[in-house]
């Protein structure tokens, strides 16, 4: 899953580039910004960014490049590919100074968005494969022994002494105790509350009263674990690209 971000001050190019992501084949989630405020208010983590240079100075004064270089300057959070969107071909010598990966000119063109998007797609996939995508997790249930990958599990739910795998394809209830899996499982899940245990690699952001997983789910943070779980999924992200 590719997270893709998209800000422009303009709806109709937003949507049109919304378009053009969803017509590639690769699986993106998308979110929409309309202004620099809009961006740097979600704590959400995204792998690619389409960024208007040319952006209305918002409530924080930024335009494109002056976000871009606040992205760029923040320390232990994830850096995402930022391909910049602009009308103005003057400004592209300035967007390799923020170290960004390429640049399409308006109105963009379906063919060059797709070779540039494909180019962006590799390198954030191949930098995903060195994630622990592979663990898998054994559970006793019924008798038997079932093994479940890691990068299955959305969230696993504290239930009467059981516990309940939230998975892509459904839940898996197994005789576990939540606190020896928080043990077990602590490089990539964080308990952000006694009932819940999350995977970071599919939080799309949070608030200082619930946690946002890329499926559009929102699970309670207890705000005695606010701030250890900031810092967990910061490491979380910083290990994840290298930084």
């Amino acid at each position: 899953m590719i997270r893709t971000a998209i800000c422009d001050d303009e709806a109709n190019t937003r949507a049109y580039l919304s378009s053009l992501i969803q017509a590639q084949p690769y699986p993106c989630k998308i979110k929409e910004y309309a202004s620099a405020d809009e961006c740097l208010a979600d704590h959400g983590a995204y792998d690619l960014l389409f960024l208007d240079i040319d952006l209305n100075p918002s409530g924080a004064g930024l335009n494109g490049m002056a976000l871009a270089k606040k992205i760029r300057a923040w320390n232990g959070a994830v850096q995402p590919v930022i391909i910049f969107v602009t009308g103005y071909e003057q400004y592209v010598f300035d967007a390799f100074d923020v170290g960004a990966f390429q640049y399409l000119l308006k109105p963009v063109d379906e063919e060059k968005f797709a070779q540039i998007f494909a180019r962006a797609a590799e390198q954030i996939l191949d930098g995903h494969k060195h994630t622990p995508e592979n663990r898998t997790l054994t559970l006793r249930f019924a008798n038997a022994n079932k093994t479940v990958p890691l990068d299955s599990i959305y969230y696993i739910e504290s239930n009467n002494h059981k516990a309940v795998l939230h998975l892509k394809d459904g839940e898996f209830t197994c005789y576990a105790r939540i606190r020896d899996l928080e043990l077990e499982l602590q490089e990539q899940f964080f308990r952000i509350h006694k009932g819940y245990l999350v995977n970071l690699s599919y939080v799309d952001g949070y608030s200082k009263a619930e946690v946002t997983l890329i499926n559009g789910e929102k699970l309670l943070l207890s705000k005695y674990k606010y701030q250890d779980f900031v810092k967990a999924y910061l490491r979380f992200l910083k290990k994840g690209t290298g930084l």
